[in-house]
């Protein structure tokens, strides 16, 4: 069974990514890996805007945990994308997000997610990221809470 795909409503945060060129692969579709750098993006430009900081110079940063993603249709260049971002769950050490990208016309085909991403981060210590999860910095906690839905 086809999970349902997410609409515009189910996202809290929005930001536009610009395709290009490089990104469609052979077949004139984005390359898998392009969906993981947006979602990538999306993730790191909300914190640094949120938290008006480099997130990477924190004593506690987050690593990526987990990734996947649910192809719902075809994206591509030139078009541009349009991320939602949402988080499902706030924890000691972890923040769980979706990422919903969305091409095309808010009333039309671009009202219903073409992908979703999964995406966890997990905080660890910055001077030896090896080490077990650490708690997240507040600055952190504060920037993501607000994406929490019900």
């Amino acid at each position: 069974m086809r999970p349902e795909r997410p609409t515009r409503d189910d996202y809290v945060a929005w930001r536009t990514v610009t395709t290009r060129w490089r990104d469609d692969d052979a077949y004139g579709h984005l390359n898998n890996a392009t969906y993981y750098e947006i979602f990538d993006t999306a993730v790191n430009a909300h914190l640094y805007e949120a938290t008006g900081t480099d997130v990477r110079a924190l004593p506690q940063i987050g690593v990526v945990a987990e990734t996947s993603c649910r192809y719902f249709r075809e994206l591509g260049f030139p078009a541009p994308i349009e991320t939602g971002l949402v988080v499902d769950r706030v924890g000691r050490s972890s923040v769980v997000y979706r990422i919903g990208l969305f091409q095309g016309d808010p009333a039309g085909e671009g009202a219903v997610a073409a992908a979703e991403g999964r995406f966890v981060h997990v905080y660890v210590d910055n001077r030896d990221p090896a080490r077990p999860a650490t708690p997240m910095p507040e600055l952190v906690r504060d920037a993501v809470t607000p994406l929490l839905r019900a």
